[in-house]
């Protein structure tokens, strides 16, 4: 089992301490998010590697020593202000984390993502060019491979789009991302690759990868018999199947292209809810939760 750690929010930024509570613990309930009343509880003895997703990896950086399982850290790394990601700490302090990380961990276990790239009239094309131009500077030695993505068409980003206001691109857009990042990402001894897209951008030299594939699972694991993650309901995605241990709409950072966050209004409230001596991240198990472990 690979554990996911989380796509479904950012528990490295917020709930570093809850999950440290649940590995030392050996256990972690997980509530299904489309039918609550059932929890899988999954041990840590069945985990064979982990996963972690964030945009700010400095609270966990000091317990990376006492994670006895391969690990690979999947960092959101954007050139966006306030107006669309309220609550992300400064990206020199995310630069200094993923420094750091690549030093315990080695630089093919760390992955940068750039990851949504959004286009308006403040983040121009030019403007991407040049921030991404400057994050591959500043990581060259530290970091091997970059993921990109674009701005999708999530509940979150329809409600907030009087604030990202996003231009769609057209295909000499693409070729103009493509070519530039291509070259840039070349030029620093990094691979850059899209995120289940419709437009790969391989004909501009990005290499054609998912994001955690059958042969990096096999590097994490040892085993080559790994599921696809066929649950995710996104047909360009070939990743291998994770176990994610989050929850929707607990994010703090409030994006406003998240997918995760598609209900803020609940966000606080959610929140209120954590106890980092839960058994899960949300609430507490419940007399009437149907509980099954879960060995993959």
């Amino acid at each position: 089992m690979i554990l996911n750690v989380s796509g479904r929010c950012d528990i490295v930024a917020f709930h570093t301490q809850w999950f440290i509570n649940r590995y030392n613990e050996g256990f972690v309930d997980v509530r299904n998010p489309f039918y609550p009343k059932l929890v899988n509880r999954i041990y840590f003895d069945d985990v064979e590697a982990i996963v972690f997703c964030t945009k700010n990896p400095n609270p966990i950086i000091k317990y990376l020593n006492k994670i006895d399982k391969p690990i690979l850290f999947h960092i959101t790394l954007t050139p966006y202000h306030k107006d669309i990601e309220p609550n992300v700490i400064d990206k020199k302090n995310v630069i200094d984390g993923i420094k750091k990380i690549s030093n315990i961990i080695g630089s093919d276990y760390i992955y940068v993502r750039y990851d949504p790239i959004l286009v308006n009239d403040r983040y121009t094309i030019d403007y991407h060019i040049k921030a991404f131009n400057k994050i591959c500077s500043v990581l060259d030695g530290y970091v091997k491979h970059i993921i990109i993505s674009f701005v999708d068409d999530y509940k979150n980003v329809r409600k907030n789009m009087n604030i990202l206001k996003i231009k769609k691109l057209n295909s000499d857009d693409y070729e103009k991302i493509g070519v530039n990042f291509s070259n840039i990402a070349k030029k620093h001894g990094m691979t850059v690759q899209t995120c289940a897209e419709d437009n790969n951008l391989i004909e501009y030299g990005f290499i054609k990868r998912d994001c955690v594939d059958l042969n990096l699972a096999f590097r994490l694991t040892g085993k080559t018999n790994l599921k696809k993650w066929k649950a995710r309901g996104r047909t360009n995605c070939n990743c291998v199947e994770m176990v994610d241990i989050g929850a929707y709409n607990i994010c703090n950072h409030m994006c406003k292209y998240c997918y995760a966050n598609y209900d803020e209004n609940k966000i606080q409230s959610n929140l209120k809810e954590h106890d980092s001596n839960s058994t899960m991240i949300i609430g507490k198990l419940e007399k009437n939760d149907i509980l099954k472990p879960r060995k993959n």
